[in-house]
């Protein structure tokens, strides 16, 4: 969460201490999220709909990721700690990530118990490589579970284009579903170097051709002078990002993107639109997308909704603004794709 959300939650809603009950309740709601084996990976406890808005808890294989949201956030992760330690004798790490420190490597993560942490989560038969301390979040999104299983079931023998690829798990979905091809576009190297770890685990050839580190404006460009193709895209970029040849404005002008990337899915293909900006509401975000399904080129296939365990049973804390039709502020949409003369 960025910090201009951070700031409405303070001031919006009671942030109270957190409580044993709160975790039991949290523990209670995910019972069918715990696998035998402990290798898969969910949410926890979220803070913002469960009482307790400076803090989150994921569990990663054998592993905790408390995210820390505020100064007054560490009683709240002694209790937790102290806690869940207790009730899931299994957990072998616990990081902490503190969010709003000034140090990088602490907004990272610090492992406050154990020796180390599990690299690695299976979900519905597919492996991920994971880097908990990668960067501020865990490595894998947690709240687009569900693009993933949308991804294995619907793009056997297709081929992908995973833009903003970050850690690839999108694109390892896909490939796992029997995807013809998965490209992976990322600025970040060391990002793509964990998908081909995932790669790796699943027992998939790497392509060095198919992992591309570059800017996604220049390299889109490319594509479409090459006249490149694809079935499926993924567009899920960071709420805002600039480089030399573009800027990502999520709540500003989400509608720039889409159109960016449009001439390079086949007809009746698929383009997979995430928008994540806290402050664009579900109505707002349809809005967008209808005004683009107005030529007749574009239409919604279907919304897919965050998991339930990453929001938390009965929310106790509104939401920053109304994501109807949307379950959650991560907005997705799976958008199908005419061409024109086609």
């Amino acid at each position: 969460m960025n910090s201009l959300a951070a700031n409405w939650y303070h001031k919006n809603a009671k942030i109270n201490d957190m409580t044993l009950d709160q975790l039991e309740n949290a523990l209670s709601f995910r019972t069918s999220m715990f696998d035998e084996r402990h290798q898969t990976a969910f949410r926890l406890f979220n803070g913002y709909t469960e009482g307790a808005a400076d803090i989150t808890i994921d569990v990663y294989a054998k592993s905790l990721v408390i995210q820390s949201h505020s100064a007054a956030g560490n009683e709240s992760v002694d209790i937790a700690q102290r806690f869940l330690l207790e009730r899931l004798p299994w957990i072998q790490a616990i990081i902490v990530k503190d969010r709003t420190s000034q140090d990088k490597q602490r907004r990272r993560g610090t492992m406050v118990y154990g020796e180390s942490w599990d690299r690695k989560i299976l979900e519905e038969g597919v492996w991920y490589a994971i880097d908990l301390t990668l960067n501020q979040d865990a490595s894998l999104y947690l709240d687009t579970r569900g693009v993933r299983s949308w991804a294995r079931k619907h793009l056997k023998d297709r081929s992908v284009l995973n833009t903003f690829a970050y850690t690839g798990s999108l694109g390892v979905a896909a490939k796992a579903g029997g995807a013809s091809r998965v490209v992976h576009l990322e600025l970040n190297r060391r990002f793509l170097n964990v998908a081909k770890t995932s790669y790796t685990l699943n027992g998939f050839a790497i392509e060095k051709r198919d992992f591309q580190t570059a800017d996604f404006w220049s390299r889109i460009n490319s594509y479409k002078r090459s006249a490149e193709r694809f079935d499926c895209i993924f567009l899920d970029p960071p709420l805002y990002s600039a480089t030399s040849k573009g800027v990502v404005d999520l709540a500003g002008n989400y509608a720039r993107m889409i159109n960016k990337v449009r001439p390079l899915i086949n007809h009746d293909g698929h383009l997979v639109a995430i928008n994540n900006a806290l402050f664009v509401s579900g109505a707002a975000y349809m809005k967008e997308i209808e005004s683009l399904c107005a030529d007749g080129y574009v239409s919604v296939a279907e919304l897919i909704n965050v998991p339930e365990d990453f929001i938390g049973g009965s929310p106790a804390i509104p939401q920053i603004t109304d994501p109807a039709p949307f379950n959650h502020s991560t907005k997705i949409i799976v958008l199908r794709i005419r061409r024109k003369g086609e």
